[in-house]
């Protein structure tokens, strides 16, 4: 009995998210393309792991709505991406430009992991072989080695 009303709520939520999108599609579909292109290189702010093409947040539906009144505008994709960067940072990007000022987000883990490697190394390498053995060792190894009894 509860099975249904569950399926009934979830179709409810999914049948209003379908009804709101087709409303805001711009009337060109070459223009919807172009957006929708757009919304997979944008990142969602609140999910921060998802585009806002598949984020349902309510800031990613503002996003997708300034992209598509850029596009409408006619403004190519570059601008619309310097758009949202000096509204929002290069985090906003799903591939932010390679540039001095993130320069540390690109190369910071490849000189973590070389320095770790180095480290590891160098660890390895100055590491002395414990191969002295005491009077009682040596000795244990003598009568092991002539079958005499431990």
């Amino acid at each position: 009995m509860r099975l249904p009303a569950i399926l009934a709520a979830l179709a409810g939520v999914l049948c209003i998210a379908a009804a709101s999108d087709p409303a805001e599609r711009l009337p060109n579909p070459a223009q919807e393309a172009h957006a929708r292109a757009l919304f997979k290189d944008v990142r969602c702010l609140v999910c921060q792991n998802e585009s806002i093409d598949d984020s349902e947040a309510p800031l990613a539906g503002d996003l997708r709505h300034i992209i598509r009144e850029q596009v409408a505008a006619g403004k190519d994709d570059d601008a619309i991406k310097a758009y949202l960067t000096d509204r929002y940072g290069q985090f906003v990007l799903m591939r932010p430009a390679f540039d001095p000022g993130n320069l540390a987000l690109w190369i910071g883990p490849f000189l973590v992991v070389g320095l770790g490697l180095v480290l590891l190394l160098g660890r390895l390498r100055n590491r002395q072989p414990d191969t002295d053995l005491s009077k009682a060792e040596a000795d244990r190894i003598d009568r092991l080695s002539r079958g005499d009894a431990p």
